[in-house]
């Protein structure tokens, strides 16, 4: 991979990053589109080898992967919730 490739791949990803008071996370979603996952489906087994990954290292997984909803607008302009997920530096390691 050339390092101008990992340079804006590294960006993007800080830049992704939402704060809230001391916690820093990401949404899955958000990832997914910055990994070019075409699908939530396809994407969610990466989410599961993660949360093995995290186990494996001993870390408790829901210190690290948070079960949330969101509102996404549709193309007709109504909103629909879908599942996403919060992720700590640590399981975005993974």
């Amino acid at each position: 991979m050339k390092r101008e490739t990992i340079i804006r791949l590294n960006k993007s990803f800080e830049e992704s990053a939402y704060q809230e008071n001391w916690l820093e996370y990401w949404l899955a979603r958000d990832l997914q589109v910055l990994l070019d996952h075409d699908e939530w489906r396809n994407f969610s087994k990466v989410i599961e080898k993660a949360k093995t990954a995290c186990v494996n290292s001993g870390q408790d997984v829901v210190d690290h992967f948070v079960d949330v909803n969101k509102m996404v607008k549709l193309g007709s302009g109504s909103e629909r919730q879908v599942d996403d997920m919060m992720l700590t530096r640590y399981a975005c390691y993974h």
